[in-house]
Parts: C-alpha cells; structure tokens; sequence
C-alpha cells in the first residue's frame, strides 16, 4: 500500500535532462504546439524555458535570466515571462538575410519579419517595462541588422549627394528595415525608458555608425534616420555636445575633402530645431558651429540639394544673436558664385532673408563690400540674377537701411544702372533698371544728379586716357614699321670697368 502511494508522487526529474523530457504542464492536456520555417520543424511547450546563451549578454547580466522561446506569443505566456520573450525574440531576428535574392531565404524572411510586427506591437501596446538585458538585446538587434557598409558611390556626377535631377536609388531591403528602424523608434520614443541604463548601449559607437547611415541613397532611409537622431538627441543629454561634434566633422569631410555626402539636407533639419533649442547667450562652441561649419556649407556645388535647410538653421542663429548677421554676410560675400548663376540666386534670396533682419549698426560693417557685389549683380548678364538683384530694393526694410546710409551706397551701383540703360539686353530688366533709377531720385535727386556729373566726368576722364593708350600704340607701330639701313650689322660692346675706392 505504501509502496502504491509513493509511485504516484512524481519524481524530480534529473539536472541533465533535455528540456523536451521534463513533460507537459500538468494543467494543460495539451502537447504544445509545432511552428514549421524552411523545413524546419521547431517543437516547444507553452512553459518551458531555456538558458540565454552567455554569447549574448555580460556573465553579470545573466544571472536569473531565462527566455522563452521565440515563436511563442505574448498572449501566451505570463506577464514575469514577456521581457524573456521580447529578449528571445530579438535574438531571433540577430540573423541577416540577404535581400538581392529574396525567393533564395523567403520562408525565413518572412518569419522574421512577422517576429519583427510582433515586437513592434508590443513595444507599443505600452505595458512593457524594459530591463537592462532587453535594452542591451535591442541595441544590439538593430546594430546587426542596420549598421552596414554602403557600396562605393558610382553616380556619374562629381558633385556631393544626390542631385535634384536625379532619381533617387531605392534599397531592396527596405521592406525589413523600415520595421527595424519603426521598431527603434518606438524603443527610444518609449516614456518609461531608463535613459541612464540606456545610454550605455546608445553610446558613442552607437551613434557614430547610426550617423554613418546617413549617406544612404534611399531617402526613406534617411528620413527615418533623422527621426531617430532627433529623438535620441533629446532623450540623451549626456550625448548632446557628442553629437554636435560628430556631425561638424562630417560637415568639415564634406566641404573641404570629399563634397559628396547624401544626409547633408538631413542633418541640417534635424539641427534647424536643436538651434532653435540653444540657451542664451550663445555658447562660443555654437558660434563657432556657424562660422565653421554652416557658413563654408555655401561652397560646394551641390548646395541647392539643401539650401533650403542651410537658410532655415542660418536664419535661426541670427534671430538667436542679431549680431551674426553682419557674420553671415561676410560669409555669403567670402563664397559668392562667379560662374554659377542658380546658385547666384539662391544667394540672392539668403541675403534678403538676411538683410530682413539685420541692423542698422551690423548693415553698416558690410554696406560697402555688400553693395559692390550688389551692383554685379544688377549688372549681370544673366537676366534672372539681374531681376532677382533689383528686386532687393521692393523690400521695405532694405530699401529703409539703403535710405539712411544712401550717401555711401548710390555712389556704388549708380554705374551699373547707367551701364543696364545704355547696353542691357533684356527688355525687363532695363523696365526694373529705369523703376529703381526712378526710386533713387525720388529719394535723394541732388545725390543722384551729383552722381550722375560724377560718371559723366569719370567717363570723359577714361576717353581721355584711352585716347592716349591709342595714339601711344600708334606711335609704337609706327616706329616699328620702319626698316632700319644697316640691320646686319652688330656693335661689339665693352663692359665697362669702374674702380671702387673703399
């Protein structure tokens, strides 16, 4: 009798046994449940776990970790067993596919990417808590599965970036990343997340390669880049001045190196609003990232790419500090196109952006140099830097700045309103050259008329001269033109002594 009971208490199973042989749960009559991928037959029980590999995780994080496994739901195991699943899940999706040849691994992909929607769900459901192996697990899944290496640039065009004709290169991969990078993003977007574990796996490796990324040709990828960055720079405060560092110096490779970079554009919207966020009075580290670093974006090529965003991150300093602006200007005026007439325009169209907000006492550091090129530049003969040139003085506050130091200015571009009127060949600028010669005397017709003596004289003076260059040549080819008698003949010249009593 006693020997019946103790065969019906259930023995402890040995320390080495698989876990496959420790039976079902007593509770469930069922014999778990089978998930198929690549032929693979994958056989597993609604309870049973199993050790973490020490491969993943330091020897000090693994103490009491247990993961369950991966094909397993969350809706199937217990709320203390998730964080081990969302681990096991992570680890699962560590392994890269190469997606040129998607039919080769299609069962596996696929897998992968419904692991991946799982993961994405439940990071958004809220409910999840993360510890410091499940942040160490993300960070690392998504180093594996994004940090990459880019093919060498084959575009055709020696300028940086894409350019605005071109259409842009599309990654076959994307369909998988963009759930890694939807999945991040929501990771560090997560309020509950401890940003000081955190930021032990967000280092500054992490970022540098994040940052990288940003020369990919897929534009996708680059906007969910700048997404991320942009969180990860609010989130991290300890990363701030790190990651201003690194993008001046991808800047500074940029410009005066290699002028080819696809996430300039990018990189400039995302510090559009970290500039906007700069305290007051401005650190010198963030006027130097203006001088240094913005300023000289002006010289490349391929600056009408991101233009857009240059001007916007420019404009933000000058409403932080009034008094850049004269700053600014000396920079526009340093990097001044010669031969590129659309990029002329988009400097044209800064420079009133600019003017629009400069003072009385920065206009007048930079009037004289300022309207010099000004007055190039209503004398171009390109028609739509000539338009654009005139049209500066239909702004209000320009036109008041340019009545106030009018006695310094008019003398400056008066000639090349005179020069438009006499020789211009396009009708409509000669139109806007006579309404802004109009303009000048109804503000000042005693300046304008003193001028105007001026060039007269000026001019009189230069035909002067030129006519005696030519009567000079002419005197010259006159003397040449006569043959001399004796050309054959060659004089035998003695040097000279001298005697020098010290």
């Amino acid at each position: 009798m006693l020997k019946q009971i103790l065969n019906k208490i259930p023995r402890k199973s040995p320390k080495g046994d698989s876990q496959d042989a420790a039976g079902s749960d007593p509770g469930d009559n069922s014999n778990g449940f089978q998930c198929t991928i690549g032929g693979g037959t994958f056989s597993s029980r609604f309870n049973v776990v199993k050790r973490v590999s020490s491969a993943v995780f330091p020897a000090s994080m693994m103490t009491g970790l247990e993961a369950v496994e991966p094909f397993m739901s969350f809706k199937d195991v217990s709320n203390s067993q998730k964080q081990n699943l969302f681990v096991s899940k992570l680890n699962f999706c560590c392994k890269v596919y190469d997606f040129s040849e998607p039919d080769k691994n299609y069962t596996e992909i696929n897998s992968k990417n419904e692991t991946l929607i799982e993961l994405v769900e439940f990071v958004s459901s809220g409910s999840a808590k993360f510890n410091e192996p499940a942040i160490a697990a993300m960070c690392k899944m998504c180093a594996i599965n994004l940090f990459r290496v880019f093919p060498p640039k084959y575009r055709s065009n020696s300028s940086g970036g894409e350019a605005e004709d071109e259409e842009p290169i599309f990654d076959p991969a994307w369909s998988h990343l963009q759930i890694v990078y939807d999945l991040l993003l929501r990771f560090i977007s997560y309020t509950s997340l401890d940003a000081k574990v955190a930021k032990k796996y967000v280092d500054h490796s992490f970022i540098l390669r994040m940052l990288d990324l940003f020369d990919s040709e897929d534009p996708r990828e680059r906007d969910c880049l700048k997404t991320i960055l942009h969180r990860i720079y609010g989130k991290f405060m300890v990363h701030r001045s790190f990651i201003r560092k690194a993008v001046s110096n991808i800047i500074y490779r940029f410009v005066f190196e290699t002028e080819r970079h696809n996430g300039i554009a990018e990189l400039l919207e995302i510090f559009g609003s970290v500039i906007s966020g700069f305290a007051l009075p401005l650190k010198e580290e963030h006027r130097m990232f203006l001088l240094r670093a913005l300023i000289p974006l002006h010289k490349p090529k391929s600056v009408g790419v991101y233009h857009q965003q240059l001007t916007y991150c420019v404009m933000q300093f000058i409403e932080k500090d009034p008094k850049l602006a004269s700053e600014v200007i000396k920079g526009l005026l340093k990097y001044w196109p010669l031969t590129n007439s659309q990029k002329e325009l988009m400097f044209l169209s800064e420079l009133e952006e600019v003017l629009d907000m400069t003072s009385l006492v920065e206009f007048q550091k930079i009037m004289v140099p300022l309207f010099r090129r000004i007055g190039c530049c209503l004398n171009s003969s390109h028609y739509q830097v000539a338009e654009r040139a005139h049209l500066l003085w239909n702004n209000e506050h320009v036109l008041q700045l340019v009545t106030q130091n009018r006695q310094v200015i008019l003398p400056l571009v008066f000639s090349s309103l005179e020069q438009n009127i006499q020789n211009h060949w396009n009708q409509a600028v000669l139109n806007l050259t006579r309404n802004l010669k109009r303009i000048l005397t109804e503000m000042d017709e005693e300046l304008v008329s003193a001028c105007q003596r001026k060039l007269e004289e000026d001019s009189f003076l230069s035909n002067v001269a030129a006519e005696k260059r030519r009567a000079t040549w002419e005197r010259l080819e006159n003397a040449t033109a006569v043959q001399p008698l004796c050309s054959n003949v060659f004089l035998s010249v003695k040097p000279a002594t001298c005697s020098i009593t010290c």
